[in-house]
């Protein structure tokens, strides 16, 4: 009688809650919802005065429109190959920096990850123009490269921190075991542990993808004359006219441009909640 009086107490704090939850989920996915929707109504309900949550009459027109772009295709190919590029090097380079940072005693180590810390304070827009002179000099603008540089910096102090939990939460007794049965330095990192803190470097992916590929403002600021060096946040421009605007094909780009990521965050999913709700257990 006490369990089931205490499951009665409990219930509508739980049925609170997931209403709660329920009321968040909807107005975050409102936005979604309304642009799917905008990219498939047809260009007299856009610009309708009274907008309606529903469309009786579906149009690919918007699509249509997009997919003729000469270039799109291009714009496509860059932005998966800058993301893709962040994504691998990012993880590869924070792992190892990760492990040092919490398995070596060194000297300056504290304000190294301290410098991690005050990068990620720095606001972006405070350093494009810095970060613009610094291509120039390079001579890397107009290229991939420009825009790959500036968000592995901007992602590895995240990728850093988040890490060096996951390589801390892997138990030392565990190290010394492999190094016991003969195992090298190296095969241990590899092969022990960089499976246990994969579903850290999924969840760092998951940001390092996700900032890089919706990025308007270095592809805007470093990308000035080679249209073809552009990615795919800079096809939208297309769509903005001096004398009226293309919402039905800003809405349509935007759709497309959200598949991607919907469909790396569904591939890493299983990784990334594991990586949020477990542990790695001594």
């Amino acid at each position: 009688m006490r369990g089931l009086r205490g499951l009665r107490v409990r219930r509508p704090w739980r049925l609170a809650a997931e209403a709660t939850a329920l009321v968040v989920a909807v107005v975050v996915a409102f936005p979604l919802y309304w642009m799917v929707l905008s990219a498939f109504k047809p260009a007299g309900e856009i610009e309708s005065t009274e907008p309606r949550p529903w469309t009786l009459s579906p149009s690919l027109d918007a699509f249509r429109r997009v997919f003729q772009q000469q270039e799109f295709g291009r714009y496509f190919l860059n932005s998966l190959l800058v993301a893709g590029t962040v994504v691998v090097v990012s993880a590869l380079v924070a792992f190892l920096a990760a492990t040092a940072v919490t398995r070596f005693r060194f000297k300056f180590r504290t304000t190294l990850l301290i410098m991690f810390l005050v990068a990620q304070m720095v606001p972006v827009e405070a350093l494009t123009i810095p970060l613009f002179f610094l291509m120039r000099d390079f001579g890397q603008l107009n290229t991939l490269g420009s825009l790959i540089l500036p968000h592995l910096a901007f992602s590895l102090p995240f990728a850093v921190w988040m890490l060096r939990g996951f390589v801390k939460a892997v138990p030392e007794a565990l190290e010394e075991a492999a190094y016991l049965d003969g195992a090298s330095r190296s095969r241990f990192l590899w092969q022990i542990l960089f499976p246990l803190v994969l579903p850290g470097l999924v969840a760092t992916s998951v940001f390092s993808f996700i900032s890089t590929w919706n990025d308007f403002l270095f592809a805007k600021s470093f990308i000035i004359s080679d249209t073809s060096r552009s990615t795919l946040p800079m096809a939208l421009l297309v769509f903005f006219k001096p004398d009226e605007n293309d919402w039905g094909g800003i809405m349509a780009a935007s759709t497309v441009m959200t598949i991607p990521v919907l469909v790396f965050f569904v591939l890493v999913q299983r990784r990334l909640v594991s990586g949020l709700g477990g542990a790695v257990k001594d």
